[in-house]
């Protein structure tokens, strides 16, 4: 007797991999564009939404297990306010604020790129939310644009985690950028990652292919 539901599951997991196929091409990797946006401890969480508040998902991103939430945050700097900051979840250690070099003069904080993670020493600012306000002392920063891969991707490419490569994009804007990190992990898909001014200034947009020259 025929198990329809592992036939499904058989086909749905066929259909996967050749839409992963048809997206990724020899030598090259997708774009995933990045806005502004909130990674928040459960502690500044709760601070911001109230005690047990859990974040409620709008939709899944690329990275597996990684979310954009329907919640957002507004963000105050010296100089002005962002009032609609995605937040992104799951929860992490430590909260962090990634924004785009146009929005520091928005909110009028110091142009500070870092590999995310790195936030000591860089710029805070008030983040208010629907039942309260959290100050940060630090944690605003430009992420380092980066490519997110998986260990067999890696081995593909003959890199390693934590490597500097170049990355080359298609087009009549077509660009050079340099100094791109390498993130590698098991819970990681391939992606390439940068911000609103970075693929405005090459006129690519999510999902674009480009080519990892080393």
């Amino acid at each position: 007797m025929i198990d329809e539901k592992k036939v499904k599951q058989i086909v749905a997991e066929v259909l996967k991999q050749i839409d992963l196929q048809d997206r990724v091409r020899p030598g090259q990797a997708p774009v995933g564009v990045s806005g502004r946006h909130i990674h928040l401890s459960q502690a500044d969480l709760e601070g911001l939404f109230g005690p047990g508040y859990k974040l409620k998902v709008m939709k899944e991103l690329s990275q597996p297990g990684q979310f954009a939430a329907e919640d957002c945050v507004m963000l105050v700097g010296r100089k002005g306010v962002i009032e609609k900051c995605r937040i992104l979840g799951p929860v992490r250690k430590s909260t962090q604020i990634e924004i785009s070099v146009t929005d520091t003069f928005a909110l009028g904080v110091p142009i500070v790129v870092r590999d995310s993670g790195d936030t000591k020493g860089t710029s805070g600012l008030v983040v208010v939310g629907p039942k309260g306000t959290v100050t940060l002392k630090e944690g605003v920063i430009i992420a380092s644009r980066h490519v997110h891969m998986h260990p067999r991707d890696a081995d593909k490419f003959g890199l390693k985690d934590l490597d500097r490569i170049s990355v080359k994009t298609s087009g009549p804007r077509s660009i050079i950028f340099n100094n791109v990190l390498i993130r590698v992990s098991d819970q990681f898909a391939l992606d390439f990652h940068i911000d609103n001014d970075e693929a405005n200034a090459a006129n690519i947009k999510t999902g674009d292919q480009v080519e990892l020259i080393g």
